[in-house]
C-alpha cells in the first residue's frame, strides 16, 4: 500500500501535468484581452515567471553538469547517470506545479495578501534583512531537523525520503525529486521567509524573486555533483565553513547519509553534531587534484554532429530527449539560429571534446566529438582541418593511454582518409589501435540475410562495406547482382573471389535488373522511383547514410547496422542519435570488440572478409546482441 502523501496526484498524467499551468495563464489572457487591465492578476504573472524562472535554473545547471569537457576534472562521484536514473528523475519538476497551486490558493483565500503582491514595491532593504532572518532562525533549523528525523526514523525514510536517495548518482534534476510529503513541508521552509516579510509589509519583487530563485539554484548547486569552490576560498575565510555548503559537502550525505542534513548552512551541522569530518578535506582533494590527470579511458568512440537540430540531441542541451532516440522536435527550431552560430563557433574555435561515457566490465568507454557537422564533410576546402581534428584525436588517445580509438560515420570516409589508413602510415608506431569497426558493421547485415536466399541485389557494391559483402555472399553460393557503371572496379573486386565462386557476382548497371530479386542490399540512396523496381515483399538492408526513405508500403526495411551493448553496461544514459536505448552503432560496437578482445592490429582500409566470421562470434562472446532490422 502507498503510504500517504508519497504519490503525487497528477503522476499519471504525463505531460498534461502542464495543463495545470493553464487557469493561471487563462486569467491573465482574460483580463489582458477582455478587461483590458492586468494589474489585478500581477500576482499571476508572477507566479508564472518565477516557475519558468526555477525550471530555467535547474535547466542550466544540469546543462553545466553534464558539460564533460568542462566538468570532467571535478566530478565527486565519477560514475555516469543511467536511464533508470534519468526516468527515476523524469519529473522532478513536480515541486514547481506544487508551489505554484499553493501560492494561488493562498492569494485566492487572502484578497488583502493578493492585493499586497500585487502593489509591492520593486526594492525595500528592510524586507531583505526581514528574509534573511527568517531564513536563518527558521527555515534553516525547521529543514534540518526534519531532514535528520526522516533518516532516523526508519518508517519516513522507507516511504518518503529514501525515493529522493534512490538516485545513485547526484544531479541537479535530484534536487527536486522527491514524494509530495517532503514538497510540501519544503514548500513550509522556503514559503514562510517570503510571506513574512510581506506580512510585517518590508516585501517587495526583487526579494520574491531573488530568494525564490536562488533557493533553486543553491538546491542544484549542492545536487551538482561538481566542486566548483576553490578550497582556497575556505581557508581565507574559515567563517564561510559555517554559512554554506558544498557540492562535496552535500554528496558525502548522499554517498553515507548519516551526516550532512543541513539545507544550506553546515553551522546547523556542528551544532548538532552530525557534520562528516572529512567534509572539507574531501573538498580541498578534489580542487588538488583538478589538474592531474584522470582515469584514462580503454575505449573511445570518435563521433561527430549529424546536423544542426540533431545538435540539440546533446546531454548536455537537453538530458531528457538526449536519453530518447533522436527526433525532430518542431518547439525546438526557435533554438536553431543559436543552434547554428554555436556551430559556426564550434567551427572556428573547438576541438574535440568528451560528449558521454559509460563502463563496460570496468573498462571506460568515452565517446569523443569531432566539433564537425555532416554537410562539411563534403566541402572540398574544409577536409585538411576535419583530418587534423581527427589526427589530433588520434594522437591524444595515443599519448594517454588509450587502447582502441574507433572512428565513426564520415570519420572514417574512403575519400576523407582511406578509412583511417591515412594516419597508420603517417604515424606507424602508434600504441593506441586505430579502428573503422566495418568488419562488424558487415558482419550484422550479413547475418541478417536468411540462410535460405540465393540472390541479392547490392548497391555501392564497389564501397568498402559492399565489396566485403558481396565477397562473403558469393562464398556462401549466393548470387551478387553487383550495381555499378564501373567495370574496371567490378573485375578487381570479382579477381578477389575464388575462382570456383566469381560466376556468383554478376555485374549489373540498371535498377530493373532487380525486378524479380526480393533482398536488396543498400548501400547507396535510392529515390522513391529506383526503389519501385522491387517487387512486393522485398526487404531492404541497408548500409546507407542517411536511411533511405520507407516509400514502398508492401515492403520492409531495415535500419542501419547496429547491436545491443551487453547488460552489464554502467553509466550509460544518452541514445546514440536514432538509436535506441543501449543500441549503439555496429562500427561502435566493432571498437568494443576489439578493445575486449586485446586485439593487436589497426582496422582500417579494406575489411578483411576472412575476419567477419572471428569478429562476429567475438561480440556473441561478449553479450552483445544483433537488433532486428524488420520494420515496416
Amino acid at each position: 500500500m502507498v503510504a500517504l502523501l508519497s504519490a503525487w496526484p497528477w503522476e499519471n498524467f504525463g505531460n498534461l501535468k502542464y495543463f495545470l499551468y493553464a487557469p493561471l495563464a487563462a486569467q491573465v489572457v482574460y483580463s489582458w484581452v477582455y478587461e483590458e487591465d492586468i494589474s489585478k492578476v500581477l500576482w499571476c504573472i508572477h507566479i508564472l515567471i518565477i516557475c519558468g524562472l526555477k525550471a530555467l535554473v535547474h535547466e542550466l545547471w544540469s546543462v553545466f553538469n553534464n558539460m564533460l569537457f568542462v566538468t570532467r576534472t571535478l566530478r565527486i562521484n565519477p560514475k555516469g547517470i543511467d536511464f533508470k536514473q534519468i526516468d527515476h528523475e523524469w519529473h522532478w519538476d513536480n515541486y514547481i506545479i506544487l508551489q505554484a497551486i499553493i501560492v494561488s490558493l493562498i492569494c485566492y483565500m487572502s484578497p488583502p495578501l493578493m492585493m499586497m503582491i500585487n502593489s509591492l514595491p520593486l526594492w525595500n532593504t528592510k524586507g531583505l534583512i526581514a528574509l534573511i532572518v527568517l531564513h536563518v532562525t527558521f527555515s534553516e533549523p525547521l529543514y534540518y531537523f526534519l531532514h535528520r528525523s526522516f533518516h532516523r526514523n526508519n518508517y519516513f525514510f522507507t516511504h518518503y525520503h529514501s525515493f529522493h536517495h534512490s538516485s545513485p548518482v547526484p544531479h541537479p534534476m535530484t534536487a527536486g525529486n522527491a514524494t509530495l510529503l517532503e514538497n510540501l513541508i519544503l514548500c513550509v521552509v522556503a514559503g514562510v521567509p517570503l510571506i513574512g516579510s510581506c506580512l510585517f509589509g518590508v516585501g517587495s519583487l526583487s526579494v520574491i524573486y531573488g530568494y525564490a530563485v536562488m533557493f533553486d539554484f543553491m538546491r542544484c548547486l549542492g545536487h551538482c555533483n561538481v566542486e566548483i569552490f576553490s578550497h582556497k576560498l575556505f581557508e581565507m575565510l574559515p567563517i564561510l565553513r559555517y554559512l554554506i555548503y558544498t557540492p562535496t559537502y552535500h554528496s558525502l550525505h548522499h554517498q553515507e547519509m548519516g551526516t550532512n542534513f543541513c539545507l544550506f548552512m553546515p553551522l546547523f551541522d556542528v551544532l548538532g553534531d552530525t557534520q562528516n569530518p572529512n567534509s572539507w578535506e574531501l573538498q580541498k582533494k578534489i580542487r588538488l587534484s583538478a589538474g592531474e590527470r584522470k582515469r584514462v579511458p580503454e575505449f573511445v568512440f570518435l563521433a561527430h554532429g549529424v546536423d544542426v537540430m540533431s545538435a540539440m540531441h546533446a546531454p548536455f542541451v537537453f538530458r531528457s530527449f538526449a536519453s530518447m532516440p533522436y527526433t525532430t522536435r518542431i518547439f525546438l527550431l526557435p533554438m536553431w539560429p543559436f543552434t547554428f552560430c554555436v556551430m559556426l563557433g564550434m567551427w572556428a574555435w573547438s576541438k574535440t571534446f568528451l560528449f558521454s561515457f559509460y563502463t563496460l566490465r570496468n573498462n571506460l568507454c568515452q565517446t569523443w566529438g569531432v566539433p564537425r557537422f555532416g554537410f562539411q564533410y563534403f566541402l572540398p576546402f574544409a577536409t585538411q582541418g576535419i583530418n587534423d581534428q581527427i589526427e589530433a584525436a588520434i594522437l591524444r588517445a595515443d599519448k594517454i593511454g588509450v587502447k582502441v580509438i574507433s572512428l565513426a560515420a564520415l570519420n572514417k570516409n574512403e575519400a576523407l582518409n582511406g578509412g583511417g589508413t591515412l594516419f597508420v602510415n603517417k604515424h606507424p608506431d602508434l600504441r593506441v589501435r586505430v579502428v573503422h569497426g566495418n568488419t562488424l558493421t558487415a558482419a550484422v547485415i550479413l547475418n541478417e540475410i536468411p540462410k535460405d536466399v540465393k540472390e541479392v541485389f547490392l548497391t555501392g557494391a564497389t564501397s568498402k562495406l559492399g565489396r566485403a559483402i558481396a565477397l562473403y555472399l558469393c562464398r556462401r553460393g549466393v548470387r551478387v547482382l553487383m550495381l555499378t557503371l564501373s567495370v574496371e572496379r567490378y573485375q578487381k573486386i570479382q579477381k578477389e573471389a575464388p575462382v570456383e565462386f566469381q560466376n556468383y557476382l554478376v555485374q549489373v548497371t540498371k535498377y530493373n535488373a532487380a525486378q524479380h530479386c526480393k533482398t536488396w542490399i543498400v548501400g547507396k540512396w535510392l529515390t522513391p522511383r529506383e526503389q519501385s523496381w522491387a517487387p512486393a515483399g522485398t526487404h531492404f538492408h541497408q548500409f546507407v547514410v542517411p536511411p533511405i526513405l520507407k516509400f514502398r508500403r508492401n515492403c520492409t526495411y531495415g535500419d542501419l547496422a547496429a547491436m545491443k551493448l551487453p547488460k552489464d553496461v554502467e553509466g550509460l544514459g544518452t541514445c546514440e542519435y536514432t538509436m535506441e536505448r543501449g543500441v549503439v552503432h555496429a562500427c561502435h560496437a566493432g571498437g568494443v570488440v576489439h578493445m575486449l578482445e586485446g586485439w593487436k592490429h589497426h582496422e582500417v582500409g579494406a575489411i578483411d572478409v576472412d575476419r567477419i566470421d572471428l569478429v562476429w562470434e567475438a561480440a556473441m562472446k561478449y553479450g552483445l546482441s544483433a537488433v532486428s532490422s524488420l520494420t515496416n
